[in-house]
């Protein structure tokens, strides 16, 4: 097993290079003169081309351009009244529970259950949705509801409030 704080044992050396060396130079000799051929073939060879000549100098060219300023108009401003923004409106409606025909039985009548809109049999309800329902605690506001109160369908006081960056019916 081996000791994990001792240094690591280094690699063993590369061994020299056995080949003599008259066969290393004669590698780079071969090689330098590989160069110089390429050298003087790719000197020599114009290939139907032409030199190109000094009288083809770029002449420069000077443009001036001149804009005209305009002075600065009078400045007409209009002066606007804002308008008050209409605030919700409360509408209170009240209506009577129906009475059910004298016939004995109690669960035929219409006042034990919804009316048919979400609203009470009291109608309890002074705000509705655009449906004609009564609102609930956690359901989205309209704008025009903002901070406005109302009750649930069951009487509960509800009120419009901004709650996580969204306006939202809470309880009050």
């Amino acid at each position: 097993m081996t000791n994990p704080y001792t240094a690591p044992i280094p690699p063993a050396p590369r061994p020299p290079d056995t080949r003599p060396l008259r066969k290393r130079v004669l590698v780079w000799v071969g090689g330098v003169a590989l160069f110089v051929v390429g050298v003087g073939i790719g000197a020599t060879g114009e290939d139907g081309q032409q030199p190109a000549g000094d009288e083809a100098k770029p002449a420069t060219t000077v443009t001036a351009t001149r804009t005209a300023t305009p002075e600065p108009a009078p400045t007409v401003t209009e002066t606007v009244k804002a308008k008050a923004k209409p605030r919700p409106t409360v509408t209170v409606t009240r209506s009577a529970a129906a009475k059910a025909a004298d016939d004995g039985d109690a669960g035929s009548g219409g006042s034990s259950g919804d009316t048919g809109g979400g609203q009470d049999s009291s109608g309890t309800c002074s705000i509705v949705s655009s449906a004609g329902n009564c609102y609930s605690a956690g359901q989205f506001c309209r704008n025009s509801d903002h901070g406005a109160t109302t009750s649930t369908a069951s009487g509960r006081t509800i009120k419009c409030a901004s709650r996580s960056g969204s306006w939202r019916w809470t309880y009050s």
